[in-house]
């Protein structure tokens, strides 16, 4: 909620008046490419303002694994992270969090946090699955423990949990999949996506902090059942709007044609998150099609494996090549990036140490929020384009 001043104008007698006006605004857009559909905002929260377009690093289990949270704050610029309901479900379990005063007391995290509401987890995580009317039962991957999440309950569970934006109960469907499971799953996902608003209504801030909830559009890569559900959850007239579903195995091709599609009928005065994407080049073509907000486990997960992202290209610190190369690991970056050699990196990875994980996890992560900044400078410049097509060939090089 912000209060504004407004000059409001009243014709009575000789007499102007002027009044505050509260309102509520949860996105302002800032500015637009006038040659793509790239854009600048400002999500609103209690917690705290998100400058988009934005990437938030993935703390599953309400840590980004390898990385405390002043350097997120402090070093990469972190704005929001992304925390995951099916695994504080199992662990630690949502009553210990509720005690403990909300995630974010729990982790000690003031900024605002997303939670995804954990169907994607069940689906790929999870033993047993079956698909009701009422929701989904599932076994636990950890213990073979059996639950059910229903679009109510996950909503109540991440109102305990205390996230800032939390995401609606849905089937997330592998690529490739035949068109009538497609369409019948869609009709499921927006039936419990009418619930999970009814149940949202319902709730109370349990912490003192507005929360929001996102819809997803589904519908496989079937050009048809995902404009069906973009159409669908923009009449619903949530403060923002998900696209999940993608980044499952297509092409990348395919991830744009849909991600293009589903932007032209979006509310453009909303933000658009794409959910598990992706590379960078995906963010920035992605970007130029209209969308503000991104996670990926990728900076992180592929960081310890040794994947490291840099403004000149990626490359596998384990390769032999690396073993004598004493340059920054990435100079255009701070900290870590540009105060640890490649060698060093290597040689850390190599034997497995824990600081090779932290190092490389917190690079990845430096490089992804620094890529973004970038192409919201770019966009504000009006130069997004030009500068996207050059940096793109350095993005996909193979150091």
């Amino acid at each position: 909620a912000f209060l504004e001043n407004f000059l409001f104008l009243s014709i009575n007698g000789f007499n102007i008046g002027y009044y505050l006006v509260w309102y509520n605004m949860f996105f302002k857009l800032t500015h637009r490419s006038s040659k793509s559909n790239a854009r600048v905002g400002k999500v609103f929260t209690d917690r705290g303002e998100i400058n988009t377009p934005i990437f938030m690093p993935v703390g599953t289990l309400g840590t980004v694994k390898g990385v405390f949270n002043h350097d997120l704050i402090d070093k990469i610029n972190a704005e929001i992270i992304l925390s995951n309901n099916y695994h504080l479900y199992l662990r630690p379990g949502i009553d210990t969090i509720k005690k403990s005063g909300g995630l974010h007391k729990f982790i000690n995290w003031n900024k605002p946090i997303l939670t995804d509401s954990g169907g994607y987890q069940v689906f790929s995580l999870s033993n047993n699955v079956k698909i009701k009317e009422e929701g989904v039962h599932f076994s636990s991957h950890i213990d073979g423990s059996k639950h059910l999440f229903t679009p109510e309950s996950v909503i109540r569970y991440q109102n305990k949990i205390g996230s800032d934006i939390m995401m609606v109960l849905d089937e997330c469907l592998p690529y490739p999949c035949e068109y009538r499971y497609a369409k019948k799953s869609l009709d499921l996902t927006h039936r419990w996506l009418d619930r999970s608003i009814s149940e949202f209504n319902k709730i109370n801030n349990l912490y003192g902090s507005d929360q929001y909830l996102f819809p997803i559009v589904q519908g496989s890569t079937f050009r048809d059942l995902r404009i069906k559900s973009a159409d669908y959850i923009s009449e619903k007239q949530m403060v923002g709007n998900a696209i999940g579903g993608l980044s499952v195995g297509e092409s990348k091709e395919i991830i744009y044609e849909n991600v293009d599609t589903v932007c032209s009928i979006l509310p453009s005065d909303k933000p658009r998150y794409l959910m598990g994407v992706g590379t960078p080049d995906n963010i920035l073509e992605c970007i130029s099609l209209g969308v503000d907000m991104f996670d990926c486990v990728m900076p992180t997960r592929n960081g310890r494996n040794g994947m490291i992202f840099t403004s000149e290209g990626t490359l596998n610190i384990k390769n032999k090549k690396w073993k004598n190369d004493f340059s920054p690991i990435d100079s255009k970056l701070k900290y870590y990036s540009s105060e640890y050699s490649k060698a060093y990196l290597r040689h850390l990875i190599i034997n497995k140490e824990i600081l090779g994980s932290q190092i490389a996890s917190f690079h990845n992560l430096q490089f992804y929020l620094w890529l973004v900044n970038e192409a919201r400078d770019n966009i504000i410049n009006n130069t997004f384009e030009q500068w996207k097509d050059k940096i793109l060939p350095k993005l996909n090089a193979k150091l």
